[in-house]
């Protein structure tokens, strides 16, 4: 578990509504938005609890910082929470913050492999109008998570920074746009070659061997590639500051190393993958530079199409004042007019500036420019599998682990399930009813909020896509429900693990089981020509005890309930003993009332 506070780049940006409405937006995803819980506000709807915290935060005049604190808390890939625990995860956060009496509006995500939590929280104390700011937050969080991991049973994570600033934005980059970033590439080309530099001429032609140059800006050293992208030398390293450089080579020395063509240079070039995406990142360019051309030309269509939509209202509205002014009207009649004509040339621009920005949001959301990674994802969502591929063929992608199914074995004639979302480690969401299965490629995972016909969509997914020999991984209770999904659809399918194969196929014959079979099981021998033996007792009631063998199931009816145990007689017993000790307790109402 992570829990990470997202500062915003400026006070200009900051907007609690925005944050809201962007945290609760499902963003056409039937799977994207889970659970949004309000806390400490006193509306019930998510607009009117965002009335509210703005007219708290208008309450604190003096404040001059961010008023909204922005966290996210995820989890580790695979990891399924129940609601009540996330709730709980997110009081004992905010509680350790200091924000325990403050307004919060949180969100659950599911649109990506890692469970993650959105929480807006107003930093103005309802009642004080004090603004609460916490005190070194990545300490306090790195030391909640940790409490939470053990008193949750959570996946560990590592919680202590390794990479700030410039280390760490040039880290995200690669693992979200998935381009190669200088600094990365002078670390894993070239940081060994220039620590063995034993003077200025020697660091500067290493850095000329690599395409690089080291500069003067301002009181330091920056490091230069031919394309003009920099970094500063002191996140190389600390050797690489511009104090412990002169203190090893004396006052720095401009002097530039002997001209000659590199042996290499930097590109912003992808990530090296698994498999080759030459021919994608040249269709990437490519279509990068399509889509500025038409960017500008919509844009020019649209700015010129609202220049005439402004002449015509203005035109429009001197014909209304020349009318008003040829009109016979006394002076008062005349006044009242013209200010009707007023307001609507204002009405007629306030519609046409709405247009404008509406078309040119437009514009940019379909001609705007995307990352390597966002275009990969996007061409896998329109059928690609060469993209696809190549986002499973990422470092950051991880197999699914959790409760999973894997097929193999004979394919079946497939059907096409409804994609909810692809995520950048190529993981897709499909539909299946009020739930999600997800695809890594090789298993799918079902999560274990999820209903009996999501199992069944998984099995029958998992059959048709790789096989009607079906493994299953994770928890006895999910095992067992997988079952019960298999007898209830029918499907054509086997379990590689025997014990769960051989407990289908006894719910599939309604759950007889001869005295023969029985022997049989007892001496660890299946009979030639007999049905394979029933589960071991106590592997029976364990799973009986799960309560989800049950559903849906046949068998589960023809199951006695525990008052059915009784013999007749004992029932008829217990019946003439009740009645007799109701007459007699009537009897003695009676006496106590005369």
């Amino acid at each position: 578990m992570i829990a990470k506070h997202i500062p915003i780049r400026s006070l200009g940006k900051s907007d609690f509504a925005r944050l809201v409405n962007y945290i609760t937006d499902e963003q056409s995803k039937a799977h994207r938005l889970g659970k949004v819980r309000l806390t400490n506000c006193e509306a019930y709807s998510v607009r009117d609890a965002i009335s509210e915290v703005l007219a708290t935060q208008l309450g604190n005049t003096r404040a001059k910082s961010d008023k909204t604190y922005h966290l996210i808390l995820s989890f580790r890939a695979g990891e399924q929470i129940s609601t009540e625990i996330l709730s709980a995860i997110e009081g004992r956060i905010c509680k350790g913050l200091g924000f325990d009496k403050h307004q919060r509006i949180s969100a659950v995500h599911n649109d990506t492999d890692n469970l993650h939590v959105h929480i807006a929280i107003n930093k103005i104390h309802p009642t004080r109008n004090t603004i609460h700011e916490p005190y070194y937050s990545h300490q306090a969080l790195a030391e909640l998570c940790e409490a939470l991991e053990q008193d949750y049973g959570l996946q560990r994570d590592n919680h202590i920074p390794r990479q700030r600033g410039a280390e760490a934005r040039a880290a995200d980059m690669e693992r979200h746009a998935g381009i190669e970033s200088l600094l990365g590439w002078i670390k894993r080309e070239c940081l060994d070659e220039l620590k063995k530099a034993q003077s200025w001429s020697a660091l500067h032609q290493i850095m000329r061997d690599n395409g690089l140059e080291i500069r003067e800006r301002g009181n330091g050293l920056v490091v230069v590639a031919g394309d003009n992208t920099m970094v500063k030398a002191s996140t190389l390293g600390r050797d690489f500051s511009r104090p412990r450089l002169e203190a090893r080579f004396g006052k720095f020395d401009s002097e530039q190393a002997q001209k000659g063509k590199p042996h290499r240079q930097y590109c912003k070039d992808p990530m090296r993958l698994r498999v080759n995406t030459s021919e994608l990142y040249a269709r990437y360019k490519s279509e990068q530079q399509s889509a500025m051309a038409n960017k500008k030309v919509a844009l020019d269509k649209a700015r010129r199409q609202k220049e005439r939509q402004i002449e015509s209202a203005k035109q429009k509205g001197k014909n209304r004042r020349a009318a008003i002014k040829l009109a016979g009207s006394g002076k008062f009649t005349k006044k009242l007019l013209y200010a009707q004509a007023s307001s609507a040339l204002k009405a007629d621009m306030d519609s046409i500036q709405q247009q404008c920005k509406e078309a040119r949001q437009a514009i940019y959301k379909t001609h705007g420019r995307r990352t390597w990674a966002d275009w990969l994802k996007c061409k896998a969502q329109e059928g690609d599998a060469e993209a696809l591929m190549a986002l499973r063929a990422r470092e950051a992608a991880q197999g699914l682990k959790g409760n999973t199914i894997k097929g193999e074995g004979q394919l079946k004639a497939a059907h096409t399930p409804i994609i909810d979302n692809i995520t950048k480690k190529g993981t897709i969401l499909y539909r299946a009813g009020v739930s999600a299965v997800r695809d890594d490629g090789d298993r799918l995972q079902v999560s274990t909020q999820s209903d009996q016909m999501g199992i069944q969509s998984a099995l029958r997914i998992a059959m048709e896509r790789y096989g009607d020999r079906i493994t299953v991984n994770g928890t006895p209770e999910f095992k067992a429900r997988v079952i019960r999904a298999a007898v209830d659809s029918q499907l054509p399918i086997t379990f590689a693990d025997d014990f769960l194969e051989r407990k289908r196929q006894t719910l599939m014959n309604g759950g007889n089981v001869t005295k023969g079979n029985q022997k049989a099981e007892r001496r660890g021998v299946t009979p030639v020509g007999q049905k394979p033996p029933p589960i071991r007792r106590n592997r029976l009631n364990t799973l009986a005890h799960l309560n989800v063998l049950s559903i849906g199931g046949e068998a589960a009816k023809k199951q006695p309930a525990p008052s059915q145990g009784l013999t007749a007689q004992k029932r008829l017993q217990a019946k003439l003993q009740a009645e007799m000790n109701a007459k007699k307790a009537k009897q003695q109402s009676k006496g106590r009332s005369r």
